[in-house]
C-alpha cells in the first residue's frame, strides 16, 4: 500500500553523515527505512547520504583532502543548496553542518593529515560486534583510509554561543557501544549541553546497522518534534 505525500507540506531534508573511514553506504538501512517510513505516513521527507570527501565512491585520495572543510566539502554543499528550514542532519552533520557559518578554509601549509584505518579485529569487536556477519564483510570491502584532522581542527577558533548555541541539538546514547562507551558519550554531553538526550537499546557503534529500526524512528521522532 502506498501512501501520497501532502501536495501542500513543505519537503524537510535528513541529511545522514557517515563516519570517518566509511561512506554513505553505511546509511543504507536507514535511508531505506527512513523513505519508506516518512512515505507510508505521508510524510515529506527525503533523505540524503551523501560521500564526504576521500570517503564511500568520492574519487579523491585522502592524500589530496588536506583539511576539514576540504573533507566536509560535500556536505556543506548539500546544505548550501536546500532552502532555509528544510534541514534536519543527523551523525556527524551535528556538528559539521556549523562550518559554514562558524569557520573558514585554512590553509594546510602542504602538510598531509595524520591518517588511520580500522584493523579487521577491530571492527568486529569494538565497531560492529551487534552486527551481522554480512554487514561486518560488507564494511571490511568498502572502508577507505581516513582522518580526524584533529591538527587542522585545534588550530580553530571554536564554536560561540551565537552560532553553534543557536542550533538545537539532539544526542542519541547508543547503550551497547565499546568503542565510546556510555559513561563517556555522557561526559560529552555534559561539556555540550543539548535540548534532549535519548537512548538506544541493543545498538553498538554502528547504530544505522545494528538498530536500523530504532534508529528510523528515533531520527522521525526527532524531526517531528524539532520541525
Amino acid at each position: 500500500m502506498e501512501a501520497a505525500l501532502d501536495s501542500g507540506a513543505k519537503v524537510k531534508h535528513i541529511i545522514l553523515v557517515h563516519g570517518v573511514c566509511h561512506g554513505g553506504w553505511s546509511w543504507y538501512k536507514v535511508a531505506a527505512g527512513l523513505r519508506s517510513a516518512a512515505a507510508a505516513a505521508g510524510h515529506a521527507y527525503r533523505v540524503h547520504a551523501p560521500d564526504l570527501a576521500a570517503s564511500g565512491i568520492d574519487d579523491r585520495r585522502l592524500p589530496e583532502v588536506a583539511t576539514f572543510s576540504e573533507y566536509t566539502g560535500p556536505l556543506l554543499d548539500a546544505l548550501r543548496s536546500l532552502p532555509a528550514g528544510e534541514k534536519a542532519v543527523h551523525g556527524e552533520g551535528n556538528w559539521v553542518s556549523l562550518l559554514d557559518n562558524g569557520m573558514k578554509p585554512q590553509d594546510a601549509d602542504g602538510r598531509l593529515p595524520a591518517s588511520f584505518m580500522f584493523g579487521p579485529q577491530f571492527i568486529q569487536q569494538k565497531l560492529y560486534q551487534l552486527c551481522s556477519s554480512e554487514d561486518i564483510t560488507l564494511a571490511k570491502s568498502l572502508m577507505r583510509v581516513g582522518s580526524l584532522f584533529l591538527e587542522d581542527l585545534q588550530a580553530r577558533q571554536p564554536f560561540t554561543e551565537e552560532r553553534y548555541g543557536s542550533v538545537r541539538k539532539v544526542y542519541v546514547v547508543c547503550k551497547q557501544d565499546v568503542t565510546i562507551p556510555e559513561a563517556y558519550q555522557m561526559l560529552m554531553v555534559a561539556k555540550n549541553p543539548v535540548d534532549e538526550v535519548r537512548e538506544i537499546d541493543g545498538a553498538d557503534h554502528m547504530a544505522m546497522l545494528s538498530a536500523p529500526e530504532q534508529v528510523v524512528k528515533c531520527i522521525l521522532d526527532i524531526a517531528e518534534k524539532y520541525k
